[in-house]
């Protein structure tokens, strides 16, 4: 195991920089994922760590040593790719040998070390066959047989379970953390994908064109976004964010919504009201997600906090557990999550709890976070 940092880290393509001064520091045993849209960097991240790529500037450390100059063979790092890259000649066993055998490991402990891993991994059966009669769950298996048999002081995941079906992703996914609290080595991990980000990671580095845009636990990602993009990137379904104008209110605040039905409601602002007094009679942004716009039932919080508001249901999804409603507040499209038994037909009006103390209120201008 081995902590890592990323210490102002720039890389440029000619004249097009790629990571524009990243810096992460993570500790020894953590799992961070790297998570962002396609073309945001973080493969480029991935590949300095791993020294597939030249860092133009900054600096990349594993423990205490600066790795910049050193080849990708004497970092010390094992890399689980999304296409597997198994050798198809050989059988599994010997994929998994393979590297232990290029570096002249003793073949008892090979045999040991494949045993050990195969257990692990729950593969031991398939130690005969050939890539080619494996299902893309198995294939994956080995392929992180193959960077455990290595004991590296860091594993690099690089979008592994991309190319699995929906449900095969789900049980790797769980793989991959059961893994990971039996080994507790220090992982970075890349993907697109919000819920592996939310599900697996200790610590989430959320990346949009190059740059961070923030670094932090799960949960704090989930309901402290540094901005519009990290609060509409994290969470299924997304943040609704609704154009909003604060006005004063019973000697406080409030946010005017207007559902439609010929009367602005406006509802009170209860927690740190005085960060907003500067915005009082502009224009924000109101981000609520869907959970906190519910039925009266489902609805969680202190009872100050939450606060109603009657909207017409224009479409519902049910989803088995809940039911998504879809309105409209602010002529802007709002998905509400509610209980099966309490959801109204389209065209019907619905009265929805609103749990205020959980609203975030962004600047229109910049997306940056006001409160």
């Amino acid at each position: 195991m081995a902590s890592l940092k990323i210490k102002n880290v720039c890389k440029s393509f000619g004249a097009v920089d790629v990571l524009k001064g990243i810096d992460l520091e993570i500790e020894s045993g953590e799992f961070l994922v790297l998570v962002g849209p396609s073309g945001c960097g973080k493969s480029t991240l991935l590949n300095l760590i791993a020294g597939l790529e030249t860092v133009t500037s900054g600096d990349v450390m594993i423990g205490d040593r600066v790795v910049n100059a050193v080849s990708p063979k004497d970092r010390d790092i094992a890399m689980v790719f999304q296409s597997y890259a198994l050798y198809p000649n050989m059988n599994v066993r010997k994929n998994l040998s393979f590297g232990l055998e290029t570096r002249k490991v003793a073949q008892p402990e090979i045999d040991t070390t494949i045993e050990r891993v195969a257990q692990m991994l729950q593969i031991t059966d398939l130690l005969d066959r050939k890539p080619a009669q494996l299902s893309g769950g198995q294939r994956q298996r080995v392929a992180m047989g193959r960077a455990l048999a290595r004991n590296p002081k860091i594993f690099l995941f690089d979008e592994p379970l991309s190319n699995l079906d929906a449900k095969l992703r789900v049980e790797m996914r769980t793989e991959i953390k059961r893994l990971h609290q039996r080994i507790h080595t220090t992982i970075v991990y890349v993907t697109h994908d919000q819920i592996e980000a939310m599900t697996l990671a200790d610590r989430i580095a959320i990346m949009k064109d190059g740059i961070l845009q923030q670094f932090d636990t799960p949960d704090q990602v989930y309901q402290n976004p540094a901005n519009l993009f990290v609060a509409g990137f994290i969470g299924s379904p997304s943040m609704n964010f609704i154009p909003a104008r604060i006005v004063r209110r019973n000697g406080g605040l409030g946010v005017t919504l207007d559902t439609g039905a010929g009367q602005a409601s406006i509802l009170d602002i209860h927690t740190a009201a005085d960060a907003l007094a500067s915005w009082r009679d502009k224009d924000v942004i109101l981000g609520i997600r869907p959970e906190q716009i519910t039925d009266g039932a489902g609805a969680q919080g202190n009872h100050g906090s939450i606060q109603t508001l009657p909207c017409e249901v224009q479409v519902i999804e049910p989803t088995g557990p809940d039911t998504l409603v879809f309105v409209r507040i602010n002529e802007k499209a709002v998905t509400c999550r509610v209980h099966p038994d309490a959801a109204r037909r389209p065209g019907e009006t619905m009265e929805l709890s609103v749990d205020m103390s959980k609203a975030l209120f962004f600047n229109p201008t910049d997306g940056e976070r006001i409160l």
